[in-house]
């Protein structure tokens, strides 16, 4: 069945033009291959936690060091508050969104290179978005890699239809590279328990919310959310990481606890 759905894809390839949907559904029956199913796709927050310092970054940094020695990770890692600084700079200066995409990745960057500093002793490297197709190696060798969230579209990042912020930052990044990999799990580390109905930090009355389809929270409509609104888009074509969950950071033990599988937070699933 295999062979004969790639001999019907071949056909079409060399006849019709991509967007022809005869192509695109054979492209759809031909199985995909998992690249890393078992590995663990980690966001570490830049405002959220590397912002925060030493007293949040150290116990993260240890709580990982002690989960890659049972489990595969990739880190990845978020702008933060110095990321929004200089896209204020950009956006009053009149630049592009490509531009702004180009000089937010390198911040990212910036955050994923003090982490790898951090765990250099540990033999955990940073991987930059030209060495990512290593990155088995480096997973066998120790067990974990460091990359920057921010995908690499630089003067290709989509135009958002308001404004010129880039759509496609570091939660959409990473869970990118989750999905394209085929990867077990992705879990973005946050300074709350979760989604909520609104911002806690600022509104006493928001309330967790423990589960919620992305249908259901694209209807919702919430004035905040705790990841990137394009990561919920690109989970509805999901093919493999069908589900996300965001946990604290801050508190101890509820990264090996997510995951080991564990529902410790939030998780928003592609479908009920």
């Amino acid at each position: 069945m295999a062979e004969s759905a790639t001999a019907a894809l071949e056909s079409l390839l060399m006849s019709s033009p991509f967007s022809d949907p005869a192509l695109l559904e054979a492209t759809d029956a031909v199985p995909d291959h998992r690249i890393l199913p078992d590995v663990t796709v980690v966001k570490v927050g830049g405002q959220s936690l590397i912002d925060r310092g030493r007293a949040a970054v150290f116990p993260v940094v240890d709580e990982l060091l002690e989960i890659k020695r049972t489990h595969r990770l990739l880190i990845g890692t978020g702008g933060g508050t110095r990321a929004r600084h200089i896209y204020s700079l950009a956006a009053e200066l009149g630049l592009p969104t490509g531009v702004l995409s180009e000089v937010g990745s390198a911040v990212a960057g910036q955050n994923a290179s003090m982490l790898g500093y951090l765990m250099a002793r540990h033999g955990v490297p940073v991987v930059g978005s030209t060495a990512l197709s290593a990155i088995a190696l480096y997973l066998a060798e120790s067990g974990a890699a460091i990359f920057s969230g921010m995908p690499p579209y630089d003067m290709w990042q989509r135009v958002p239809a308001t404004g010129v912020i880039p759509p496609y930052r570091t939660d959409a990044g990473c869970y990118l590279v989750a999905e394209t990999y085929g990867c077990a799990n992705m879990i973005f580390i946050k300074d709350e328990d979760g989604l909520y109905t609104a911002n806690p930090k600022n509104d006493p009355s928001a309330t967790l919310i423990p589960e919620i389809t992305v249908d259901e929270l694209i209807e919702a409509d919430l004035p905040d959310l705790v990841v990137e609104r394009p990561v919920l888009e690109l989970m509805r074509h999901a093919r493999h990481v069908r589900s996300i969950q965001i946990v604290n950071g801050l508190r101890p033990g509820l990264i090996r606890r997510a995951v080991e599988g564990e529902h410790v937070g939030t998780i928003i699933r592609s479908a009920s």
